[in-house]
C-alpha cells in the first residue's frame, strides 16, 4: 500500500516530475522502421509531450517538437525535405537537432538570417535497433542503447507489435515481477474462456526474486516443475525500468502520458532447420487491437491481450492506497522500492539503475530459459512435437489481429502457415 503522495511520485511521468526525470535518463522504442518507410512522419506522444517523428530525404531521424516554432501549425502535417521537415503552412524548415534551416520569405527580406538563427525546435536523440527506433528524452551526456545479445540470433522472424493502452505505465510494468498471474490469467482464465469448466493448471509453489545489473529476474516452482527446471534454475527478466524479457520476446511500456501507456512487444520465432539459412530483410511492425470492434470489450483471445485487461480493469491510474498486497507480491514491492531509490538518485544527480555509460564490445546477455533453442534450432518434425514452442509454429499467441501480410511473411519464413486462433491454449 502507497499513499496517494508516494503513488503520484512513482505515475507522473511529465517534465519536471520525479520519475518523468528517471525514465528521460532511458531510451524506449517509439515506433518500427518499417512505419517510417512507409510513411516518414509520424505524430507521436511521449511522457506527456507533443512530438513528431521523421525520417528526411537525407535519411536522418528526427523527433521534435509537434508544433513550428512560427506560428504553431502542426508539423506532422509537414513533409520531409533532404534536411529535416518542413511546416506545411509557411514553409519554415527544421533538422533533426530543432534548427531552423530555412524561412523562406523571412530569408527573402534579410538574407543575413538575423531570425532563422535565432529560433529552435525542441529535440530529441533518435536511433535505430532491432527494427525499433528508440527516443532518448533526457540531459547529455547521452548513456548508450543497450544493445541485447536476442536482437543478433540468426534464423529467427522477428516481429514488434505496438498497442496504445489505457492506463498508467506502472501497473503495466508490476506485470513483469508477478509470476503467479501467468497460472491464473493465462492459464485458467483461457480455460475458461475456451469453455473447458474442469480442473486447474499446475499451481505454483516457491517463487524468489533477486536483483542483478539490469534489473530483477523471478523464478518460480509448480506443480509440475522441481529446482532443476529452467524457470527455477534461470528465471524470467523484469527488465529495467520498464521492460520485460521471457526468454524469446521483450516486452517495453513506455508512457504516452500518465493515463496511457504504448506497449510495445519484439518477437523472435525460430525457424525450423529446414528452413535455414534465414536472413531477414526488414522486420515488419504491426499495431494491435485492444478492443472487440463488434462488442466494444477488451480482446482475450491472447497473451498480451489479457494482461491488458488487467492492467485497464486497474483504472486509469491504479489507486495503491486501497490494494492489500500479499506473500506473492513480494517482486512488486522490491520494483516499488528500487524505484525510489532511481528517483533519489537523479534528484543527487547520479544515474539510476540500468543507465550504460560505456559501450560493451559485445551484445548483452539477459538469462533465456530455452537459449539453446533459439540458438541451435529444431527439425520441423520435432519442433512440432515440442510442448511449448510447437504452438509458435501455427500462431501468434502475443497479440490479436496480426495482419494478413505479416502473416505471409511468417508462413515463407517458416514453410508453415498461420492458422487461426481463437483462444490461447497454454
Amino acid at each position: 500500500m502507497l499513499t496517494p503522495e508516494k503513488n503520484g511520485q512513482l505515475t507522473e511521468v511529465g517534465p519536471g516530475t520525479p520519475m518523468g526525470e528517471v525514465l528521460r535518463r532511458h531510451w524506449h522504442p517509439i515506433a518500427g522502421i518499417d512505419e517510417l518507410e512507409r510513411d516518414p512522419v509520424k505524430p507521436v506522444r511521449l511522457m506527456g509531450e507533443d512530438l513528431v517523428l521523421f525520417k528526411d530525404l537525407g535519411g536522418r531521424y528526427g523527433l521534435v517538437d509537434r508544433q513550428c516554432a512560427h506560428r504553431r501549425a502542426d508539423l506532422s502535417y509537414g513533409y520531409v525535405e533532404q534536411e529535416g521537415i518542413r511546416c506545411h503552412y509557411h514553409g519554415w524548415q527544421f533538422d533533426a537537432k530543432g534548427a531552423c534551416v530555412a524561412q523562406p520569405f523571412e530569408d527573402h527580406v534579410d538574407p543575413t538570417a538575423r531570425l532563422r538563427c535565432k529560433v529552435r525546435l525542441k529535440a530529441y536523440e533518435v536511433r535505430p535497433m532491432a527494427g525499433l527506433l528508440w527516443a532518448y528524452m533526457g540531459p547529455q551526456p547521452v548513456p548508450e542503447l543497450p544493445d541485447w545479445e536476442a536482437f543478433h540470433w540468426s534464423n529467427g522472424f522477428v516481429q514488434a507489435v505496438f498497442s496504445e493502452v489505457p492506463c498508467n505505465w506502472l501497473q503495466t510494468q508490476e506485470n513483469s515481477i508477478d509470476p503467479v498471474h501467468f497460472e491464473w490469467m493465462h492459464a485458467n482464465w483461457s480455460r475458461r474462456l475456451r469453455g473447458d469448466d474442469g480442473g486447474y493448471a499446475p499451481a505454483h509453489l516457491q517463487l524468489a526474486f533477486e536483483e542483478f545489473e539490469h534489473g530483477f529476474v523471478y523464478k518460480r516452482i509448480s506443480e509440475d516443475t522441481n529446482e532443476q527446471h529452467p524457470l527455477w534454475t534461470i528465471g524470467r527478466v523484469c527488465l529495467w525500468p520498464n521492460g520485460f524479457f521471457l526468454g524469446d520476446h521483450f516486452e517495453w511500456r513506455v508512457p504516452i502520458d500518465d493515463e496511457n501507456t504504448l506497449s510495445v512487444t519484439w518477437s523472435f520465432i525460430r525457424v525450423p532447420r529446414e528452413s535455414e539459412p534465414f536472413v531477414q530483410k526488414t522486420i515488419p511492425t504491426w499495431h494491435s487491437p485492444i478492443r472487440d470492434a463488434a462488442t466494444g470489450r477488451w480482446i482475450t483471445s491472447h497473451i498480451i491481450n489479457q494482461d491488458i485487461v488487467a492492467w485497464v480493469g486497474q483504472g486509469r491510474i491504479a489507486d495503491r492506497t486501497r490494494e492489500n498486497l500479499g506473500a506473492s507480491d513480494r517482486g512488486i514491492a522490491m520494483l516499488r522500492r528500487r524505484l525510489f531509490e532511481d528517483i533519489d538518485a537523479v534528484q543527487s544527480g547520479r544515474d539510476p539503475k540500468g543507465v550504460l555509460r560505456a559501450r560493451s564490445k559485445e551484445p548483452l546477455f539477459l538469462p533465456s530459459d530455452s537459449r539453446d533453442f533459439f540458438l541451435k534450432g529444431l527439425p520441423l518434425a520435432d519442433y512440432r512435437r515440442h510442448p511449448k514452442w510447437n504452438r509458435l509454429l501455427t500462431h501468434f499467441i502475443f497479440h490479436a489481429g496480426q495482419p494478413e501480410w505479416v502473416q505471409r511473411e511468417h508462413t515463407e519464413a517458416m514453410g508453415v502457415a498461420i492458422e487461426p486462433m481463437a483462444v490461447l491454449d497454454l
